[in-house]
């Protein structure tokens, strides 16, 4: 003979299943009633929607300009650099015609003066550019911006830039590179 819990074991799923089946029973008859309302639903209800316009017909146009210079490249840029140089009173004229010098491949930003000496009464000044030290006197170039170099003093390299103003024109500006203390950051 059985214990009596295992026999209550055995029968529970059998009355949750009969419960389970009642209770699913119960809810047939309602559905009826609900189909009958969705349907004339449907009949009493009808959409309006407006028909879409027809689509316009699009004509290709050929570009005409393909073989003209492209607005954005660097030689438009050069082109109305030496066009500007072109006028007699253009401060860029002497700067367009001179050769360039090899600091001037490098923003101002990229520079640090690290030291100064003199060399036969003529102070020069140490810059640090990429890793490496170059001897600067006044009157040299450095910087994208046609920057020549006025002064050195021990702490400092005073120069003039030639920039474009917001009006598109030409004018000059100083700037300068202040002595840089050796840091934490800076390569021993």
């Amino acid at each position: 003979m059985r214990p009596v819990r295992t026999q209550l074991l055995i029968v529970r799923p059998w009355a949750a299943a009969l419960l389970v089946g009642l209770v699913l029973a119960g809810c047939g008859g309602e559905t009826q009633e609900l189909q009958d309302w969705m349907d004339q639903q449907r009949r009493e209800v009808r959409p309006s929607v407006q028909p879409l316009a027809a689509p316009k017909k699009f004509n290709p146009v050929p570009y005409a300009n393909a073989q003209q210079v492209d607005p954005f490249s660097t030689q438009k840029l050069s082109m109305a650099l030496k066009q500007e140089a072109r006028q007699p009173n253009s401060m860029l004229a002497a700067e367009m015609n001179r050769r360039k010098e090899p600091l001037e491949s490098f923003p101002l930003d990229a520079m640090s003066m690290v030291g100064s000496v003199s060399r036969a009464g003529a102070p020069l000044a140490l810059l640090r550019v990429d890793n490496l030290l170059y001897q600067v006197k006044a009157g040299d170039y450095l910087g994208q911006n046609y920057g020549r170099i006025l002064r050195i003093t021990e702490t400092e390299v005073a120069l003039r830039e030639i920039v474009q103003d917001a009006a598109g024109e030409w004018i000059e500006r100083t700037a300068s590179l202040q002595l840089q203390e050796r840091g934490q950051d800076a390569p021993k």
